[in-house]
């Protein structure tokens, strides 16, 4: 951290602008609050838990395919009818 605050106050003594220092103080805000990092990190874990939602609606679809079994899927044999039958 001291680096960039080292970095900002030499170029505010150097420059008639301060506008040119934005660079530096961006670097400083940066470094104190985190904030690129934290919003970098948000999206991260909003995308991870966007692809597990998606995975474990696909993993369901495949699951509940498996658990109709192949002659079921097909409509050789109705679920209901099947379920009536076990009873």
């Amino acid at each position: 951290m001291a680096e960039f605050s080292k970095r900002l106050s030499k170029c505010y003594a150097q420059t008639d602008e301060p506008s040119e220092c934005r660079g530096y103080a961006d670097d400083y805000l940066e470094c104190l609050h985190h904030t690129n990092e934290i919003a970098r990190a948000k999206a991260i874990r909003a995308e991870f838990v966007r692809k597990a939602e998606q995975q474990a609606h696909e993993g369901r679809k495949a699951a509940d395919i498996l658990a109709d079994g192949v002659i079921v899927g097909v409509g050789l044999i109705q679920r209901e009818q099947a379920g009536a039958h076990a009873k």
